[in-house]
C-alpha cells in the first residue's frame, strides 16, 4: 500500500504513557550531557572531535567507511585527504558547523539551511528533486521498500509544511524530542533530495536540539546508535508508513537520545581529564612551552602538525617544530612522517576516541 506522506502536525496521539516514561529518561541524560559539555572551557575542541566522530558515523550507515587515521591525517585547509571517504566525512562535519552557526545565529531551522547542508555535503546544488523516477530500495534484494513522493509540487509543499513545523511551536505542543522523531521521519520520507536525504536528516536530528537549547554545541552523536541498530531503524521507519507505528518510532529514538547522551558524557568526561593529565605534565616538565592555546591545539587534532600549530599559536615554524619536538621527548606525541610532512600524534586522545567508537 502507498504511504501518502501526510501534513503536519500528525492527528495522532503520542503522549502515551511509555513514551512519556522514556522522555523523562531521555531528557535527564541529555541535561546532564549539556551540562557535561559546558565544563570544556574552550567549546571549539567538542565541536571539532564530536562532529568528526558524528560524521564518521552518520557515513558510515551510507557504507562510505573511513578509518580515524585517515580522518585525522587530512588537512581541510588545504583540501589534502588521504582517501575519498575521509573527504566526504570532512563534507559532513563542514556541512553540521556551518549548520550550527546559523541555528545559533538565527534560532531557525530553514529550508534554506537544509539545502545549504545537503549543497555542501554533495558538493552540487540540484536542490530538490524536481524528476520523478526515485525509489529506495533493499540493498541486497534489489526490491523496491519505498516511494517517497514524486512530483516537484508536492516535495514542495511538504518541505514548505516541515519548515513550518520546526519553527512554529504554536502548530503543536508536543514534547520537542517527539516531535525531533516525527521531524526525522517525515523528512525522510519526503526524501526531497536525490542524494544525500539520511546525512541531511541526521544533521538536522542535531540542529534542532541546538535550536531548541536542549543542547548548547552539537555534540549528541545519535549516528553511532543508529549505526548499530541499523536494521531496526530502516524497519521502523518503514512501519510507520506501513502500520502508523508510531510509537514504536518514537520509543527507539529517545532510546537513541538517551543511550549516546551518555556515551558522549563518558566521552567529554574522559577529555576532559585527558586534558588536565597532559596539562600538568606540560607544566611540571616544560614550563616555557606550555600554554593553554598549545595544550587547546593537542586536543583539536588528534594529529597536529607545524603548520596548525604555527597558524593558532601565532609562532614561526621554527619555533612550533621545536615545541612539538619537545612534547615527543616527553612522551606525550609520537611523530609520523607522511610525504613531506611530518604529523603528530595524541596517542592518548586518539586511542579514547577510537575505543568511544567501539563501545
Amino acid at each position: 500500500m502507498a504511504y501518502n506522506v501526510p501534513q503536519l502536525p500528525l492527528s495522532i496521539d503520542l503522549e502515551t504513557k511509555p513514551i512519556l516514561k522514556k522522555l523523562a529518561s531521555a531528557h535527564r541524560a541529555l541535561a546532564e550531557l549539556k551540562g557535561v559539555a559546558s565544563l570544556v572551557p574552550n567549546q571549539s575542541i567538542l565541536i571539532d572531535t564530536l562532529s568528526l566522530q558524528e560524521a564518521k558515523d552518520s557515513s558510515a550507515i551510507e557504507n562510505i567507511i573511513t578509518t580515524h587515521d585517515d580522518l585525522y591525517k587530512s588537512d581541510v585547509s588545504i583540501k589534502q585527504f588521504p582517501s575519498l571517504e575521509a573527504k566526504e566525512v570532512y563534507s559532513y562535519s563542514k556541512a553540521l558547523r556551518n549548520g550550527y552557526e546559523k541555528v545559533k545565529k538565527n534560532g531557525l531551522l530553514t529550508n534554506n539551511i537544509v539545502l545549504e547542508i545537503q549543497q555542501r555535503l554533495e558538493e552540487n546544488s540540484a536542490g530538490f528533486r524536481k524528476l520523478p523516477g526515485t525509489e529506495l530500495k533493499n540493498d541486497r534484494t534489489g526490491e523496491v521498500v519505498y516511494t517517497p513522493p514524486q512530483e516537484a509540487s508536492q516535495i514542495l509543499l511538504l518541505m514548505n509544511n516541515l519548515e513550518t513545523f520546526i519553527n512554529d511551536d504554536s502548530l503543536s505542543d508536543l514534547d520537542p524530542l517527539i516531535k525531533m522523531a516525527i521531524i526525522h521521519h517525515q523528512f525522510e520520507s519526503i526524501h526531497p533530495f536525490y542524494d544525500g536525504n539520511g546525512r541531511t536528516g541526521r544533521i538536522i536530528n542535531i540542529l534542532y536540539l541546538v535550536k531548541y537549547g536542549l543542547l548548547n554545541t552539537p555534540v549528541l552523536y545519535l549516528s553511532r546508535f543508529i549505526n548499530q541498530n541499523k536494521s531496526e531503524y530502516y524497519q521502523l521507519l518503514q512501519a510507520v508508513r506501513d502500520q502508523q507505528a508510531w510509537e514504536k518510532w518514537v520509543l527507539y529514538l529517545l532510546q537513541g537520545v538517551e543511550e549516546t547522551s551518555l556515551q558522549t558524557i563518558d566521552l567529554i568526561q574522559g577529555i576532559r581529564s585527558l586534558m588536565q593529565t597532559v596539562k600538568k605534565k606540560m607544566r611540571d616538565e616544560l614550563p616555557k612551552v606550555y600554554s593553554q592555546d598549545l595544550l587547546n591545539n593537542l586536543f583539536r587534532h588528534p594529529y597536529t602538525k607545524i603548520d596548525y600549530v604555527t597558524r593558532e599559536l601565532q609562532i614561526s615554524r621554527m619555533t612550533a617544530s621545536k615545541y612539538l619536538d619537545q612534547l615527543v621527548q616527553i612522551g606525550l606525541l609520537v611523530k609520523h612522517k607522511m610525504g613531506k610532512e611530518n604529523f603528530y600524534l595524541n596517542i592518548a586522545l586518539f586511542d579514547l576516541l577510537r575505543n568511544a567508537s567501539h563501545v
